[in-house]
C-alpha cells in the first residue's frame, strides 16, 4: 500500500558552524605566544646590540667613530658607530653630561632625545593583560565541559519527531484500501477534534490503538495519513529509541515523551515497532527477559495509566508480532482497540497498483487489474516493487513505456527469482523439464475445480528450472474439499508425467512434494477432511493470524500423529494415481505439449487448451 510520496516535516536548518569561538580561540593563543615571546625577543635584539661602557662611549665620541644616538630622560642611549654597528650605552645622570653633548655636536653626531612611561595605564595593561587573556580562556574551557555535561544529560530526553498540524503530508484519501482500517483509525481523531460529540453520548475515548499486521502492508503510512487528517500535534517515535546501553534512559525517554505530549495536547504518540519494547517481561521470547526493556515497559504501562481521558492524549502503535507482547500492554485501557492491517484483497491490489503507477507510462497491453489477480498474497510493498521492477526492466530495453511482458517479467523475478540466460540446461533436462511443466498444464486445465493456466515455461528463474503459472479468476475466502483434491492432483502432476514418460521421478519435484504434503497436512489436521481422523481440526502449535509460530508440545498422542501420518500419505498417493491415469489418458496432448515447449520455451495458457480441444475427445474428470 502506498500513497502519494509522504512528506516529512521541514528539515530544520544545521546549526552555525562556530566561527566566532574558534577565531576567539585563536587571537587567545596568539596573543600568549607574543606575550610569552616578545621579552626574549626583545632580549634577544639587545644581545645583538655592541654594550658600550659610559668612558668607552664617551672615547668613541671623542674618536669621531659615532655617527647617531638616542638618549631617553633616563640616560639609556642607542646609537650606531661609522662602521654601521649598532650599540647601547647608559649615561649616568649625575654627571654633567653638557661637555659630552658639546663634544658630540662639534664631531657632528646625530642626537635625538626621547621620553619613557608617559603614561601609566601601558605598564598596567601589561600587567592586566595576562590575566585576562588566562580568565577568558579559563572561562572558555568550564563552558566547554558544561555542554558536554548537558549533551551526557540528552540521553534522557525522547528522540520523538513532532510534527504539527500546519503541516499535514499524508491523507487517507492517498492510502488505497482498508476503508475499515481507516474507519477505526480516523475514530481516534475524531475524538480527538470534536470530543463534544462523544462525549454527549457517553463515550470516551481509547487510550490507545494497536495495529497489528504482516510486514509492507502500510501501517506506518496509516499513521502518517493519521498524522495529515489529525489537526493536532503528532509525535512519531521507534521502539528502539528508547532502549540504550544505559540504564534507566529508557524509561527516562518515555517519561519525558509523555510529558511532551501534555505539552501539546490535544496530540497523537505513534510508537512503531513497539516489539521492541513491549515484549514479554520475564520471557525467552525475542524482545522479554531484558532489564533495561522491562523498566521501560513498566514506565510506558505506567503512563498510559497516568493520563486521564480529558487529557487528549492517544497512544497509537504498529507491530507485526502481537504474539511477543506482553499480555498487559494489549488490555483494554491501554490499548483499547487492536486493529489488523491484513495483506491486500484483489481490489485492494488493484487500487494499489493505480497508485503506484503515477508518473509511470504504460502500453495498451499492461493490464494492472490481470497483475492484481496474478499477485495473491502480495502485500502494498511487494506491489510497489513489482512497478519498480518492471520499470527498472523497461529502461534497461531504452524504453519508457512498461508492456505486459515487463510486468510479467517483474513478478517472476520476485516469485522465481532472475531469468539467467547463461544457466543453460543440458538436452535431457530441458526436456525432463519440459515433460514436469507440460504435466502441470494438462492437469491444471483438465481439473474442473482449479485455477486457470496462463502461461508455461521452461526458462530456469532462481531455483526454479521451469513453472506453470495460474491465475485466479476471484479472490478466494474458503476452499472446498474438491477443489483442494484438485490442487494436489495438479502439485503432483509434474511427478506424474515423469513416471508416465521416463518410468522414473527426478529431483525436480522435491518443491512440489513439499507443498502438497503441507496442502494434505492441513486437510487431515485442521480442516477434518479426512475419513480415518473424523471432524477433528488442530490448530497449528503456536500460531497467531499472522503466521508466526512459536514452539510447544503437541496437541495430540504418538498414535494420533501415525494416524496423520497415514492419511497424508493416502492423499498423496490417491493424488498421484489420479494424475498418472489422466495423462495417460491424454498423452498426445502431453506430448504434443512437450514438443512445444521445447521449440518455443514459453506458452501461453490458451496454447495449452488448444491443444487439448484438438485431440479427440476424452472422458475428463
Amino acid at each position: 500500500m502506498k500513497s502519494a510520496e509522504p512528506g516529512s516535516p521541514r528539515e530544520q536548518p544545521p546549526p552555525r558552524k562556530p566561527t566566532v569561538r574558534l577565531w576567539l580561540l585563536l587571537a587567545i593563543t596568539v596573543l600568549l605566544v607574543i606575550f610569552l615571546f616578545a621579552p626574549a625577543l626583545l632580549t634577544s635584539r639587545q644581545r645583538q646590540s655592541e654594550n658600550l661602557s659610559y668612558t668607552d662611549f664617551s672615547a668613541r665620541v671623542d674618536a669621531g667613530q659615532v655617527r647617531s644616538v638616542s638618549v631617553d630622560n633616563k640616560g639609556a642611549v642607542e646609537g650606531k658607530l661609522t662602521d654601521g654597528r649598532a650599540f647601547t650605552s647608559r649615561i649616568p645622570t649625575a654627571l654633567n653630561t653638557s661637555d659630552l653633548a658639546q663634544r658630540m655636536q662639534a664631531r657632528r653626531v646625530k642626537i635625538t632625545a626621547t621620553r619613557t612611561g608617559g603614561s601609566p595605564w601601558g605598564g598596567l595593561l601589561l600587567w592586566l593583560l595576562p590575566l585576562v587573556l588566562i580568565g577568558g580562556f579559563l572561562l572558555w574551557t568550564s563552558r566547554r565541559m558544561a555542554g558536554r555535561a548537558s549533551g551526557l544529560g540528552a540521553f534522557s530526553r525522547s528522540k520523538a519527531k513532532v510534527i504539527e498540524a500546519e503541516r499535514p503530508t499524508t491523507k487517507f484519501a492517498d492510502v488505497a484500501g482498508y476503508q475499515g482500517v481507516k474507519q477505526e483509525i480516523s475514530e481516534s481523531v475524531d475524538f480527538l477534534r470534536a470530543p463534544g460529540r462523544y462525549a454527549m453520548a457517553g463515550a470516551r475515548p481509547p487510550r490507545g490503538v494497536i495495529m497489528i499486521g504482516p510486514p509492507g502492508t502500510g501501517k506506518t503510512l496509516l499513521a502518517r495519513a493519521v498524522a495529515g487528517e489529525a489537526e493536532v500535534s503528532f509525535l512519531s517515535v521507534t521502539g528502539a529509541s528508547f532502549v540504550e546501553m544505559f540504564v534507566g534512559v529508557g524509561a527516562s525517554r518515555v517519561r519525558d515523551l509523555f510529558t511532551e505530549a501534555r505539552k501539546r495536547a490535544p496530540s497523537i504518540v505513534f510508537i512503531d515497532e513497539i516489539d521492541a519494547i513491549g515484549g514479554k517481561r520475564g520471557s525467552v521470547l525475542p524482545g522479554g527477559g531484558h532489564e533495561e526493556r522491562e523498566q521501560t515497559l513498566n514506565q510506558l504501562l505506567a503512563e498510559m495509566d497516568g493520563f486521564d481521558q480529558e487529557s487528549g492524549i492517544v497512544v497509537l502503535a504498529a507491530t507485526n508480532r502481537p504474539d511477543t507482547l506482553d499480555p498487559a500492554l494489549l488490555r483494554p485501557g491501554r490499548f483499547d482497540r487492536q486493529v489488523v492491517v491484513p495483506l491486500p484483497t484483489q481490489s485492494e491490489r488493484a487500487e494499489i497498483l493505480s497508485v503506484h503507477a503515477q508518473g509511470k507510462r504504460f502500453d495498451t497491453g499492461a493490464d494492472l487489474d490481470r497483475m492484481a489477480r496474478a499477485t495473491p498474497g502480495f502485500s502494498g510493498a511487494d506491489l510497489a516493487n513489482l512497478l519498480n521492477e518492471a520499470a527498472i526492466n523497461a529502461a534497461r530495453d531504452g524504453r519508457v513505456t512498461i508492456t505486459g511482458d515487463d510486468l510479467d517479467t517483474a513478478r517472476d523475478r520476485i516469485m522465481l527469482g532472475r531469468r539467467d540466460a547463461a544457466n543453460a540446461l543440458l538436452p535431457d533436462e530441458r526436456r525432463s523439464v519440459a515433460v514436469h511443466e507440460s504435466g502441470h498444464a494438462i492437469l491444471a486445465a483438465l481439473c474442473e475445480h482449479a485455477d486457470p493456466v496462463t502461461k508455461v515455461t521452461i526458462l530456469p528463474a532462481g531455483l526454479s528450472l521451469g513453472s506453470t503459472e495460474q491465475l485466479p479468476e476471484v479472490e478466494r475466502h474458503l476452499y472446498s474439499h474438491a477443489y483442494l483434491t484438485d490442487l494436489l492432483t495438479i502439485r503432483l502432476a509434474g511427478r506424474a508425467a515423469e513416471l508416465l514418460v521416463f518410468g522414473q521421478a527426478s529431483t525436480g519435484s522435491a518443491s512440489d512434494l513439499v507443498d502438497a504434503t503441507q496442502v494434505a497436512t492441513r486437510m487431515v489436521r485442521e480442516f477434518g477432511l479426512s475419513a480415518a481422523l473424523g471432524p477433528v481440526g488442530y490448530a497449528p502449535d503456536g500460531q497467531d493470524g499472522l503466521g508466526t509460530i512459536a514452539a510447544a508440545p503437541s496437541p495430540y498422542s504418538p498414535t494420533t500423529q501415525r494416524l496423520i501420518d497415514k492419511e497424508v500419505s493416502r492423499l498423496l498417493r490417491d493424488a498421484e494415481a489420479r494424475a498418472v491415469e489422466q495423462l495417460r489418458t491424454h498423452r498426445a496432448a502431453l506430448d504434443r505439449l512437450v514438443a512445444l515447449l521445447m521449440t518455443e520455451e514459453s506458452v501461453d495458457g490458451s496454447a495449452v487448451i488448444a491443444i487439448l480441444r484438438d485431440e479427440e475427445p476424452q472422458e475428463r474428470t
